[in-house]
Order: C-alpha cells, then structure tokens, then sequence
C-alpha cells in the first residue's frame, strides 16, 4: 500500500451533469466541492480538468452518478459511465447502490481519417463493447470498499483506510479494474469509482424483541471471468472459472458477525467444449499439469483465507466422475493441516427431493466449522472473533448444487451466530421461526440466481430447494424452461458474449492483439457451417421428400426422388452432427481448442 500525505481519504464524486458537445464530453460535478470540470476529447479520449464550462449552444445535458472507465479500441475510445443507479441498502452502515442503466459515450471523432478496414474493425469490437450496458449484477459503493469483506476492512491498518477505494481494493472483484487505469494514469481520484460483479440480497426480521438484519453479497472474480461453457476449470495460473467470494453478515442488538464461502471451478486444466449436444464431454487439459495448477490455486487460498476446507458435490459416475477422480488424486498430494477435501456425491445421497440429507454433509465439516468460526464486532466495535479458515465448495458449474449447499452452510453459521449474543437459546433454529426462515431462503435462492444470470445465462436450478426446503411442480417446470435456455445460450449465444467480457476485462486488448478474423471476408467458411442455412436444407429436404412420397403410387420416379430428398437431409444432419463445434457460436479472440 503506498503512503498518502492527506489526512483524510478523497472523496468520490456522487452526482454529475454531462454535457454532451460536439467536440468533446464535459463532466460537472454538482456536490459542490469542486471548481473543476472534467472535459473528454470526442476525437481521441484525451482527458484534461478545466477551470471553467465551455459555451455551447444548446448542448445535450444528463445527469451520471459515476464513471466506469475507458477502453481503447483500433483507433477509437469509448468512456463507460453510470446514468441510473438503484438503492439496494447498506454494507456496514454505508449506503449501497446497484448499478441499473449504463451509457458507452464514443470518442471515435478520428475515424473520419481511418481506413476502411479499421473502420470495419471498429465497428465489430464496438458491438461487442455494447454488451457492456447490458450487465447484470453491477454494485458500488462512494463511501466504502465493496472488494474487502468485513474482516479485511476491520484488518485494514490507519494509513490504508486513508487510502483511496480503489487503492485499497482487492484487484481479484474489482470489475472495472482495467478500465479505470486511463483514468488512474489522468490522476482523475474524485472519478475513481470501484464496481464489483455479483449479488447484493438482504432483509430485516424480528426476534422477539430485537430487529436482525441478514445480508449476503457475493464478489465475482475477474481473473478468468466468462460464460458457462467457455469458461471451466483453472488457467495454467491457478485462477479458476466462476470463483464468487460470498459473504453474509448479521448486524443485531450492536454486533456485528461475517461469514466468508467461496466457490469455484474445480482447478485443474479442463473443459467442455459446446458441440451441439446438451452435455458436451469433460476433456482434461495437459493431466501431468493438473497438481502444478491446483498446487497454485490453493497456495493463493492459503496467502487469503487461512484454512481450506473443500467440498467436492460432484457425481462419482459417469463422466463427471472422471473429472471428480482425477480431482480427488490431485488433491491427495496436496492434502495438509491447512487443506482438507471431502467429496459428496449431492445427486446420489439427495437425489432431487431431499434436501434434509445435506445434515450427512453438515456432520463431517461440523468440526470445521466451530473450529475455523466467523467474525465477530462485538457492541464497541472491537473484534470478538476471527474467521480463520474459508469452505470452498464445488459442482460442475458451481452454481445450483454449490448454492444450495452454501445457504445451508450459512443457516447453520447464522444460528450460531444468533445463539452466542443471545437471540437464540441453546438448541434455537431459524426453522423455529417462519417468517425469519422464509426471508432466509429466499435470501440465498435470490443470491444464486443473480450468480447464476451472471455465468449461465438464467436463474439458478433446484432453486426452489433453497426457496421453499422442497421441489414443487412450477420448479420441476422452471427447471426444465431454463435448462433448455442454458442449452440454446450456450451454443448460439455465449461465443460472442465471451468476446465482449474479455474486452471488457483487458483479457484481450486491441492495441497488443489485432488479429481479429472478420466475419464477412469473401469467401469465409463460416457460411458451410451456418446453422441456420443447415436447418432451412433439413427442412427443405423433408419437405420434398414428403411431397414426392405423396406422388410415388402415380409415378415411381417420385419414390426415387423422395429417397434422394430423404438422404440429403441426413446427410446433412449427419454432417451437423459430426461438426457440431464448428456451428456453434464460438469466440473469435480467444480461440478455443478445436
């Protein structure tokens, strides 16, 4: 952390008129405390601070509440701000705001003078620029550091909590961390906003005389961010697919208590390639490496949260049980004091409906759990008790399972919880009480399907587990509709999306990388492996066949045809079939292994 010479941190800018010019973008804040506006070139993106506003006829003015970042494109910038923004409630006293409407503003003026090509090329990575402003799951704070759990805020030493946010950030959640370096390298402070990706759900209950307030958010991790399909396992860094950070907090009768859980990708080299099938195989990437990575991913656990205690909900058959062998012999060499792994085979043991035999589960990481605890304030703010190890639980998308193992694991830790201030008697369970159970589980099953939205595409499965403790006939039914919506995301749609958040990450960078294939050169093979024109031929196909059957008792050259129409048509449903990653939506910069 680096030293600052003020005594008090700076503050951020909380709402701002932007005044859209021709030539260039001015920002104004109107809190008051500045006599200085910052003004954006529309030709190339420069940035400078200026004494006074430009006069203009008539210009274009709307109010934003905080700036995201810019990105470099092959010869335009784009700067990102915030232009709706929604309370959602506080974060240890501070008040919380999800992001809900954003605007990309161009500052592409200096294309008039590029080439036709770099136009052309402007024009692709700019699409996929626009998927920016349709993000889900945005939260900021201007008064307190969302990266950091209640933990690490409490461990921040005084010269860093004099720190700017940004500054004191934990770089693995915060989401516009390579946007934002424009504006660091500008000096632009009062601008920097950090944003994290994730969930915020909370909600307040009596217990008798005492009001409890539960919160849980979740951090998403941008280090190997991505969608479903294109994004599984480890990096050859460690760095693990859908790593979510998520903490819930109770604050009652002047205490303060945080339990931290991650989750994330089983951490070796892995993947699943979509192909057109609804479950694509598991392929394990370079297996010699598969130690060496994992060894990676749990030292930065260890440097982080202490202890780990992994719980593995993988199948033990079938193809995902491959994936789970390989897993459990990776983690017998790491296996210490500070590792622990246990594997519990969820759709075995509780199948779809009985939820109640996660307590199998509960009984073997009990000991865990008292032992590595949660935090603690007590009522003068001073630190009661210490978190000294994290669960990290897993399935195969680290979404459904994961979630409803994870709400269970925080119901047992809030009892506790409300137990030691004395809320709760001995053997008292949020069960015992109905209005405090239901907010609870709506709670979490609210959480997993903001995280779920964020890396499959939908709301969560077996979410009615966490809402209601049970499966119910609209939840069977839901299921199957976003079951059958992940499938068609994740073939036809995530390929391109995939594209846009690395972009939006710095994972792929125009100025370094412009290797980017257009999709419209003369000649491309991509229209052999049009989908859409396959599915129009099969159909054509079956459709003459048809016709040509109708006519064979009149004329039995029509049966020749109908067999002729017939074998066309699976002859290129066989050809689909065979080449089914090539008709997928698959990503163009970072192309995956065929």
């Amino acid at each position: 952390m680096e030293k600052v010479d003020s005594g008090t941190p700076t503050q951020l800018y909380t709402r701002m008129r932007l005044w859209e010019l021709p030539d260039q973008y001015v920002v104004e804040p109107t809190d008051g405390t500045t006599d200085s506006y910052l003004v954006i070139s529309r030709v190339d993106g420069s940035m400078s601070l200026v004494g006074q506003l430009p006069e203009s006829k008539a210009p274009k003015v709307r109010m934003v509440y905080g700036v995201i970042g810019m990105l470099k494109l092959v010869a335009g910038a784009y700067v990102i701000v915030i232009t709706g923004r929604e309370s959602v409630g506080s974060y240890l006293g501070h008040p919380i705001y999800r992001v809900s409407s954003l605007k990309i503003l161009p500052c592409n003026n200096s294309l008039n003078a590029s080439s036709a090509e770099q136009k052309k090329m402007e024009t692709e990575f700019s699409v996929l620029l626009n998927a920016a402003e349709r993000t889900h799951g945005l939260y900021f704070s201007y008064n307190v550091n969302l990266t950091l759990s209640a933990q690490k805020l409490h461990e921040l030493g005084d010269e860093s909590k004099l720190l700017p946010l940004w500054r004191q950030a934990d770089l693995r959640f915060l989401w516009n961390n390579y946007m934002l370096e424009v504006l660091i390298d500008n000096k632009l402070e009062p601008y920097l906003l950090p944003v994290i990706q994730g969930s915020f759900q909370n909600f307040q209950a009596e217990i008798g005389k005492e009001i409890v307030d539960v919160t849980v958010i979740a951090r998403r991790c941008t280090r190997r961010t991505g969608t479903r399909l294109w994004r599984r396992g480890a990096d050859p860094d460690g760095y693990v697919a859908n790593f979510v950070e998520s903490e819930q907090i109770m604050r009652s009768n002047g205490y303060t208590a945080s339990l931290v859980q991650v989750r994330g990708s089983i951490p070796i080299l892995w993947e699943q390639i979509v192909d057109l099938t609804y479950k694509p195989n598991f392929e394990v990437v370079k297996p010699e490496e598969a130690s060496r990575v994992a060894e990676r991913h749990f030292l930065d656990l260890r440097k982080r949260y202490k202890s780990v205690l992994v719980v593995d909900l993988v199948n033990k058959h079938g193809n995902e049980g491959r994936l789970s062998e390989k897993y459990a012999a990776t983690m017998q060499n790491l296996s210490s004091d500070d590792i622990r792994y246990i594997h519990f085979d969820f759709h075995q043991i509780c199948g779809h409906i009985h939820f109640d035999r996660l307590s199998i589960l509960y009984d073997q990481i009990a000991d865990y759990l008292k032992k590595h605890g949660y935090f603690m304030l007590n009522t003068n703010g001073e630190k009661a008790k210490e978190q000294l190890g994290v669960v990290r639980t897993n399935c195969i998308d680290c979404l459904d399972r994961t979630n409803v193992t994870q709400s269970m694991i925080g119901r047992k830790m809030l009892e506790s919880e409300l137990q030691e201030i004395g809320i709760f008697g001995t053997d008292e369970t949020i069960s015992a009480h109905p209005k405090f159970d239901e907010s609870f589980k709506i709670l979490w099953a609210n959480h997993g399907d903001d995280i779920s939205l964020q890396y499959a595409g939908t709301p969560a499965l077996k979410r009615d587990l966490v809402r209601y403790g049970k499966q119910t006939v609209p939840g069977i039914l839901m299921d199957g509709w976003n079951a059958m919506s992940r499938y068609y995301l994740n073939n036809f749609c995530d390929g391109t999306k995939q594209d846009a958040i690395d972009l939006l990450h710095g994972h792929y960078i125009v100025s370094v990388n412009r290797d980017m294939t257009s999709t419209s050169k003369t000649g491309s093979p991509e229209l052999l492996t049009s989908l859409p024109l396959a599915s129009a031929l099969v159909m054509a196909g079956l459709i003459f066949a048809t016709m040509s059957l109708r006519q064979a008792p009149s004329d039995m050259r029509h049966l020749f045809l109908s067999v002729v129409f017939a074998g066309l048509s699976l002859g290129i449903a066989a050809f689909v079939k065979a080449n089914g990653r090539k008709f997928c939506n698959r990503p163009r910069l970072h192309k995956p292994r065929c």
